[in-house]
């Protein structure tokens, strides 16, 4: 029984006495109330209880940052929520067919898909490219170009291989007048041959020989935009949408074998992570299960209080749920984990209670004396366990971080749910389940030395704990929280891969910021400001799409056009049908000859390589006709869509802002008339540091930029604040109601020295481990937090509520249940620290740590400072 010194709650303890009384007197009556109860609960939540997996309303809509992401999301609502789409191939021309191609049949799929562009790849772009060049860039084209045009010309009136190899040879009995660098086409030839005998697919690309990075086709990457429809009811709410994307990506690999097309975007990348998250979750949840189990029968060696401990879980598991349907109505994607609170903290209860009446029947007490002796003597410490962890939770409710937040209001509530069911149900179970014959659990496995530890090195104990809590307070100065959330997700997925390797680009970087402006000529000042910084390289603006110096550039196009115009217009025809072999067979003796007739020819290495090629070629093909057309394939046939891209681009027209078409400026202008700048980071973004910095110089410039590196940097101070406050409140307030209900400051101080030690250990592993607190990892705190605050009351209380003659405090039934009730937890959570998943591998190693360090300031140095001796 309680001393009524040190817990002056007699009140309580009348309550507690009768309570059990009545219990048993009507369980049946009790347990059929109950399941009724919780099948309407179970019915309710089913119903009523919907999953918002929105992430961005996991933080308060009134912070800075959400607001002016609001904000550019009102403005151009086309470019939030976006998939991105890398399409990779081994030629420029292959990349912006495939990148047009994926486009299209994107956009024929409306159901999935509200809208679907390429930055880079549009009408206007395609006629105006050569615009966009600086004016020397184009004149050296116009170089190239025009010494190129007799083979253009000899080539749009024999558009076969032969056609191609007779003007090549032409040229190279001209070596000391060469109309053009035949190095590059020869090398591609090569290239071209070679893979055929290696049979290897192979284009080649005539954009690279003739205009390199000057037709819009900036390299062999590029990317398409797709907004898909999300459903935020779901638990996977693009599942549709991108189910159909890979489907799409995967058909068109089918056709294009040596195309790569990888998705990623902060929706790809936020549907990977929760696959990550849930694939082996039923092969984890059977292993932890099992774990749970074996620690639970380990430590109440019964079947019946197996079954009873499993009752009382799940049904107040049902009712937590059913607060959930009815308080807030949905669940996010923090607070689903309330389940995985409820089960660590639930469970305490049940096994103290257990532990006890088993402790009490072991002891000859009559099953009904036993279940009320129980109730009487552990009910007190399990009030002040939930009335204390429900005030850690509570303590998040008024954070900024309505994710958690709203966790803590559910597990709050479940703790008193929990309390409920383990002091009516759990009774009622145990009257009908009664043990029998029950024999003591046997002597104690843990060493003499170890058992009296606490006690017969105290002074030992108290000044290792203080020594160790002054390294830990230093060890903490190091201590970070990672906000980048790619940080947090399995490296070897699709997205992650695909989006560290853009955040080191200067030009597609997902990182890059966006600035608003209602005023054009503050917006271009604004622009000079932001491209003046170091960690900025180029800020884009609706007026950088008007190409400058354009009457200087449709001079030198205008010129172009009159040399290459009427021969781009026959590269449309039909490839004319000559046989190519007798074309390569023609090809080799013409090389034969230049080698023989110049010994020393300008191209002597580039054509003894091809002459030796083409020898294996021939040698090798066995006169196979659909070899000699694959080859012709390969080496014309992107030919006629470069020249294409070329006619287009030398139609350019001058051009003014309003002349800009409407798809085009969508993206820069929004309709209420603010203007965006894209602002482009200078350094690789996959480094902290660059992040930061970029982030944090910007906004020097200008305070509402947004992107996701802002949203990232502000949840994570945005969680570290609400952390921060809501601990320290909860810290508070948890004293405040030790030092009324235990009208001790002594016996206050032992519930919260040992987890104050146990917080200060706990973090400074973290920092020796490298494992940083991210967004992922800070849920298993409020869950350490009530562990540690349950733990000290139940040692703190079995302590002054006396040990029986020959009872040590270790062997107890309140030290085991700490034991197996922290036990039980690790076994349940064990299984994270193995995950691919970062993030949760990361909470499944603080977790283990937390609860480690929480046994052993529970169980070895709260006993020392206790004065306790045995």
């Amino acid at each position: 029984m309680s001393n009524p010194s040190i817990f002056s709650l007699i009140s309580l303890d009348k309550f507690l006495g009768w309570w059990a009384i009545n219990i048993l007197r009507y369980p049946w009556f009790l347990l059929i109330l109950t399941l009724i109860i919780c099948g309407l609960s179970l019915n309710y939540t089913i119903n009523n209880l919907g999953v918002n997996t929105n992430t961005s309303e996991m933080l308060s809509q009134d912070l800075p940052f959400q607001k002016n992401r609001q904000r550019i999301e009102a403005a151009f609502p086309q470019d939030e929520n976006g998939l991105i789409f890398v399409v990779e191939a081994q030629t420029p021309e292959e990349t912006s067919q495939a990148a047009q191609q994926l486009a299209t049949r994107l956009q024929s799929q409306s159901t999935y898909f509200d809208s679907v562009y390429i930055p880079t790849e549009n009408d206007f772009f395609k006629q105006q490219a050569l615009l966009y060049l600086e004016t020397d860039e184009l004149e050296s084209l116009a170089t190239k170009l025009t010494k190129a045009q007799p083979f253009i010309g000899h080539l749009a009136q024999n558009y076969h291989l032969q056609g191609l190899f007779s003007i090549i040879n032409t040229a190279l009995n001209q070596q000391n007048d060469l109309p053009m660098d035949l190095e590059p086409l020869l090398q591609a030839i090569n290239a071209s041959f070679n893979a055929q005998i290696q049979q290897q697919a192979y284009h080649l690309s005539w954009q690279q020989l003739l205009a390199p990075n000057k037709l819009n086709t900036q390299s062999r990457r590029t990317i398409v935009i797709a907004q898909p429809k999300m459903d935020f009811n779901e638990i996977f709410p693009a599942e549709l949408s991108l189910s159909a994307a890979r489907l799409t990506v995967k058909e068109m690999k089918l056709q294009i074998p040596t195309l790569k097309v990888r998705i990623t975007g902060e929706i790809a990348l936020e549907h990977e992570e929760l696959e990550s998250v849930s694939e082996g979750s039923a092969l984890a949840g059977i292993v932890s299960l099992i774990l749970v189990c074996s620690s639970l029968w380990f430590g109440l060696r019964s079947i019946k209080l197996l079954l009873a401990t499993f009752i009382a879980l799940i049904l107040g598991l049902i009712l937590t749920a059913g607060f959930a349907a009815l308080a807030i109505g949905h669940l996010n994607l923090i607070s689903i984990a309330f389940a995985v609170l409820y089960i660590g903290l639930g469970v305490d209860y049940a096994i103290h209670l257990c532990l006890r009446y088993r402790e009490c029947r072991v002891l000859g007490m009559e099953n009904n004396a036993a279940i009320r002796e129980s109730v009487h003597s552990v009910g007190f410490s399990l009030f002040l366990c939930a009335f204390t962890t429900s005030l850690g939770f509570f303590a998040f409710v008024p954070t900024d971080y309505s994710g958690v937040s709203e966790l803590g209001l559910i597990s709050g509530a479940g703790m008193f749910i929990g309390l409920f069911v383990s002091l009516t149900v759990l009774p009622a179970v145990l009257t009908l389940l009664s043990l029998k014959n029950i024999k003591p659990l046997g002597g104690s496995c843990l060493p003499l030395w170890l058992v009296n530890l606490p006690f017969h090195f105290s002074k030992s104990i108290k000044i290792i704990a203080l020594v160790l809590s002054v390294i830990s307070v230093g060890i903490l100065t190091q201590l970070t929280f990672d906000s980048n959330s790619i940080n947090l997700r399995d490296p070897t997925r699709e997205s992650v891969v695909t989006v560290k390797e853009l955040l080191s680009s200067k030009t597609d970087s997902p990182y890059a910021l966006s600035a608003l402006s209602d005023n054009l000529q503050h917006a271009v000042q604004l622009t000079k400001c932001l491209e003046g910084l170091d960690v900025v390289d180029n800020a884009i603006l609706l007026t950088d799409l008007v190409a400058t110096n354009q009457d200087e550039k449709l001079a030198i196009i205008e010129d172009l056009d009159l040399l290459l115009g009427s021969q781009l217009n026959q590269f449309n025809q039909p490839q004319d049908k000559i046989n190519p072999k007798l074309a390569v067979v023609e090809f080799l003796a013409q090389i034969t000859q230049v080698l023989q007739v110049y010994p020393e020819h300008l191209s002597k290495i580039s054509l003894q390589q091809l002459q030796t090629i083409l020898q294996i070629f021939i040698s090798q093909t066995n006169n196979t006709p659909e070899t000699y057309s694959a080859l012709e394939e390969n080496i014309l046939g992107l030919l006629p869509y470069t020249m294409e891209r070329l006619r287009i681009s030398l139609t350019a027209t001058a051009y003014n802002l309003n002349d800009l078409p409407a798809y085009l400026t969508r993206h820069w202008l929004s309709d209420n008339g603010l203007y965006r700048i894209l602002i482009m980071p200078a350094d690789n973004q996959n480094i902290p540091a660059n992040q930061k910095s970029f982030v944090k110089e910007v906004q020097k410039i200008e305070a509402g930029v947004t992107g996701l590196s802002v949203a990232d940097q502000a949840s994570g101070d945005a969680v570290v604040k609400a952390f921060i406050n809501a601990f320290s409140g909860a810290l508070i307030a948890i004293i405040l109601l030790l030092l009324i209900m235990l009208r001790s400051v002594k016996n206050t101080l032992l519930v919260v020295l040992p987890l104050l030690l146990a917080t200060l250990l706990t973090g400074a592993s973290n920092v020796l481990l490298d494992n940083s607190f991210n967004f992922a990892n800070v849920i298993a705190l409020p869950l350490l937090m009530g562990m540690g605050v349950d733990s000290g009351i139940h040692i703190m209380h079995r302590l002054h509520a006396g040990l029986g003659a020959n009872e040590n405090l270790l062997e107890s039934s309140s030290a085991r249940g700490v034991f197996f009730s922290s036990l039980t937890t690790l076994c349940s959570f064990s299984s994270l620290a193995f995950t691919s998943h970062v993030g949760t591998s990361s909470m499944g190693l603080l977790l283990a740590l937390g609860i480690f360090f929480t046994l052993i300031c529970t169980l070895i140095v709260l006993p020392a400072f206790s004065g306790k001796t045995v």
